[in-house]
């Protein structure tokens, strides 16, 4: 239950891209990644990565779920054991390649988004509102070699209310294109920036240092926590790449970074009191 004046939000950082995120009475899971350090994870076309650091939580210790935010289905953000043990009845936001195989798997619920689509989770006078937005893991060339994948903007209202605006990068480069994003959502409370500057057989696939300092600036998150960035053998572009290129940007403002377990408040403003939650 929230505060009528200070509704509470939050960021769980399990490890990877997996978070427990808490918004007022919702509770989402994202990138369900619950392998053991010394574990494959499955890449595709016969490649995997290691992982190399323990989540810091396992699927029985989860709290109950409303959904589970999943950017794309490779192995390192929905792996076998989410796949094994996560509750069937669960709705996965995600792309529409995934959903198809979630279904397979039983996953019935799975709700696939194209981009610019929503899918909107509801519980009494509050809306939890999911958009998938742009994201490219990889260069143009290899598209079709990747699985497609997905930001996300997660918007809590209350009573029509906005209360926290979220951008979740997903697993991605930098491109131009993205301005599109801030140009329809001016208002980032904050983000999530996948890091890791991921690298297969030489090739690139997500944000280094430098290109996640060039995101966070075209997003102006008021708070960023940067994640995904130190768990399998693939990445190669360290969390303080990316901390000391933001650390030179007097524009960008809050800069969080969350060890494995902990848990960080994200900013809410306050709000009149509208009513029991």
């Amino acid at each position: 239950m929230t505060s009528n004046n200070s509704p509470a939000a939050s960021v769980t950082f399990v490890g990877n891209a997996t978070t427990v995120l808490r918004m007022g009475d919702f509770t989402l899971l994202t990138d369900p990644n619950f392998l053991h350090a010394g574990q494959r994870a499955y890449l595709g076309y016969g490649m995997w990565t290691r992982r190399l650091k323990d989540p810091a939580l396992d699927i029985p210790d989860l709290p109950p779920l409303d959904g589970v935010l999943l950017s794309h289905l490779h192995g390192d953000h929905f792996d076998r054991v989410a796949r094994r043990d996560l509750p069937r009845h669960l709705t996965v936001v995600t792309t529409p390649a995934a959903q198809r195989r979630l279904r397979r798997w039983g996953f019935r619920a799975a709700n696939g988004l194209a981009t610019w689509e929503s899918h909107e989770f509801v519980r009494g006078d509050q809306v939890l509102r999911v958009t998938a937005v742009p994201a490219h893991h990889g260069p143009h060339g290899l598209k079709w070699l990747l699985p497609p994948t997905m930001g996300e903007i997660v918007e809590w209202e209350r009573e029509g209310q906005p209360l926290l605006c979220l951008y979740i990068s997903g697993d991605t480069l930098y491109r131009p294109d993205f301005a599109e994003i801030p140009r329809r959502y001016p208002r980032i409370d904050a983000m999530l920036v996948h890091l890791g500057g991921t690298r297969v057989l030489g090739v690139q696939l997500t944000l280094d240092g430098s290109q996640g300092h060039q995101l966070t600036r075209l997003m102006r998150p008021r708070v960023t926590v940067p994640i995904h960035y130190d768990d399998y053998t693939v990445m190669r572009s360290p969390l303080r790449d990316y901390v000391d290129e933001v650390n030179r940007d007097a524009s960008i403002t809050q800069l969080l970074t969350v060890r494995r377990g902990e848990t960080v408040e994200l900013p809410v403003p306050r709000v009149p009191d509208l009513g029991s939650a």
